[in-house]
């Protein structure tokens, strides 16, 4: 009888959740539903108000006119460039730092980590930071948007930890097979850390493609701007002069919908392979330490 009850509170317990939970990822879905729907209506459904989940006037002349935009086509591909281009610095730069650190008989490991938390308080803010890019001639360079962000502290100790949960009985099978330091790293601790590189692989990737602030701040070429740079500025030209008229300020809106979509692509296509490492990912570099 008692297993009866407990069963129905579990069907209940699980209903209640599945059903709450549902209901969430519809609210948080709704703002993107609606950017594509406005890419894909007509103007006159736009001005009527009648947009909100479903297209109305079916239409792909938004996407024409962004793909026909030559400032776009050139920002995404730069920024698709610049986008793998930093994830494989930042994860470079993040293992080099986790592994010795991960080592429990480094000499002043405990000093030089306590250096690297304490970046995680102590900001020193834009103006510091905006000086130091400056000093090193980075200013208006690719190197602005990859240097100064190439590690994460936080990411980092992540690592370090999945690092710590490695059997030492594995480092010292390699020691005694003759692996140097780096052949160990390379042929037996990253291969089993792959599922935490993955994950911060798409942090930094995320935290890249949407990445804006240091645009503006270092860089002045608009040869430079990112997609993101580029998709502000078709939000500020949707607020045009009143001399344009209402046709040219519906044509903006309906690219910067259009816009907004297809730079939602390349996470909409990484994210599914990459979920998978999440929690595995995260878990492994969370629990030990």
């Amino acid at each position: 009888m008692n297993s009866g009850i407990n069963s129905r509170t579990e069907k209940l317990f699980q209903f209640f959740w599945t059903a709450f939970f549902i209901l969430i990822t519809v609210i948080a879905m709704i703002p993107i539903l609606r950017v594509i729907s406005v890419s894909f209506s007509s103007k006159d459904a736009i001005t009527a108000g009648r947009v909100f989940v479903f297209p109305v006037g079916f239409n792909t002349e938004a996407y024409t006119k962004a793909l026909q935009s030559g400032s776009f086509v050139r920002a995404f591909g730069y920024s698709i460039v610049l986008m793998l281009g930093s994830t494989a610095v930042n994860l470079l730069m993040t293992v080099l730092a986790a592994y010795p650190l991960s080592k429990k008989g480094l000499k002043g490991g405990g000093i030089i980590m306590t250096l690297f938390v304490l970046t995680m308080y102590l900001n020193p803010g834009i103006i510091p930071e905006y000086l130091n890019v400056r000093s090193f001639g980075m200013i208006d360079t690719v190197w602005a948007l990859i240097i100064p962000g190439a590690l994460s502290a936080y990411n980092m100790i992540i690592m370090c930890n999945s690092f710590r949960g490695i059997d030492s009985a594995i480092y010292d099978a390699a020691k005694i097979d003759g692996c140097s330091q780096l052949t160990t790293l390379t042929r037996v601790a990253l291969p089993l850390v792959y599922p935490t590189m993955a994950t911060l692989g798409l942090f930094y990737a995320v935290g890249r493609w949407n990445g804006i602030s240091d645009v503006l701040y270092y860089i002045n070429s608009s040869s430079l701007y990112t997609v993101q740079m580029v998709l502000k500025q078709f939000v500020e030209a949707v607020n045009v002069s009143v001399e344009e008229g209402m046709t040219t300020n519906l044509i903006a809106e309906n690219i910067k919908a259009a816009s907004i979509v297809i730079s939602m692509l390349p996470m909409l296509v990484v994210y599914p392979f990459v979920q998978k490492f999440f929690t595995k990912g995260i878990m492994i570099g969370a629990v030990k330490g």
